[in-house]
């Protein structure tokens, strides 16, 4: 998969986006006219984690997170995904013993490792299966524009630093469909990190009426330990590899080097060689993210494992007790949130 071209994060369209908005402004209005009807009752509560735009924003922690919080609650959640690279079409369940990332996508081998997962590209399918293995609820990674189920809950993950782009539809800009007309289809917004464009974000969302989250993603103490002072080299195919390389140099890494690939790419052998190549050139470690660890698990040499440096995150919110009112209500166990 591509990257997203750098003229979508701008503060204000270009003229390249301008050219290409007459293109985003029939996307976005096809994508918000299906954003409004309505959809099939799974016979469960359906959490729905989404973003507003294309590309990673951080949906896949904040469902980890939210399935966790269920679980502690008594619920059985299963998260349902579209299970994108991978190919097979579901509805299945992913049994990390058998499938890999080529059937399944590598967000769904990761989701998996947390909590039991569906892959499915028919969601009405993938929710029935879930109910029939016993879910109480369903947490739908991705989805906000979908509207195959009926959503209890709709959250929009937002990341602080990027926002929402140039606030142009696709492909002039990020969003999939007007930011005013999506929020209108959404319960409550989640911010992860700091920054102005999220900032921007909130106050549009709390104008609207809508309450408004703070988060952050925390790497674990593990991955913490192993790079301070570390000088390592960043290899990630994911959306934002920016971010990536923020994170390392938060944890007191120095970056000297990145292999940045496209979200969702499919490391081979001569990824692998070149980058360990590198490595050892420099004595050096790499550092790769947990979603990128599950396809190179079965390229790496067992003999420079310890070179390798996984950086697992975690979601925190910061008032953790007003994402359990809405989960609470999703479920039916209190009154509605508000604002």
């Amino acid at each position: 998969m591509l990257r997203a071209p750098r003229f979508w994060w701008r503060d204000r369209p270009g003229l390249l986006a301008w050219l290409l908005f007459p293109f985003g402004w029939i996307y976005g209005a096809i994508t918000l006219e299906r954003m409004r009807r309505s959809g099939h009752d799974a016979g469960v509560p359906v959490i729905c984690v989404g973003n507003f735009i294309a590309g990673g924003a951080g949906k896949t922690p904040t469902a980890i997170a939210l399935a966790a919080m269920l679980q502690e609650r008594g619920e059985t959640p299963f998260v349902l995904m579209r299970g994108y690279g991978g190919r097979l079409p579901g509805p299945i369940e992913v049994d990390p013993s058998r499938h890999g990332p080529a059937d399944v996508g590598d967000e769904a081998m990761l989701m998996a490792g947390h909590v039991r997962t569906i892959v499915a590209r028919d969601r009405i399918a993938g929710a029935a299966l879930a109910r029939e293995r016993g879910a109480s609820a369903v947490v739908m990674d991705d989805g906000l524009q979908n509207p195959a189920l009926s959503k209890r809950l709709r959250l929009a993950v937002v990341d602080g630093a990027s926002g929402v782009g140039n606030g142009l539809c696709l492909p002039a800009g990020p969003l999939r469909a007007p930011l005013a007309g999506q929020l209108d289809q959404t319960d409550a917004v989640i911010v992860i990190g700091p920054g102005t464009a999220g900032e921007n974000v909130a106050r549009l969302a709390r104008g609207r009426g809508k309450a408004v989250l703070g988060a952050r993603l925390e790497p674990t103490a593990e991955a913490a330990s192993a790079l301070r002072g570390q000088t390592v080299i960043a290899l990630s195919g994911i959306g934002r590899p920016e971010k990536f390389k923020a994170t390392l140099e938060a944890l007191g890494a120095s970056v000297a080097a990145e292999r940045a690939f496209g979200d969702h790419h499919v490391y081979t052998e001569a990824d692998v060689r070149d980058v360990l190549a590198q490595a050892r050139s420099r004595d050096r470690l790499v550092a790769t993210t947990e979603k990128d660890m599950t396809k190179l698990v079965s390229l790496w040499p067992a003999a420079d494992r310890a070179r390798l440096v996984v950086v697992p995150v975690r979601l925190a919110f910061e008032t953790p007790e007003r994402i359990a009112v809405l989960l609470d209500s999703a479920s039916g166990a209190a009154r509605p949130p508000q604002p």
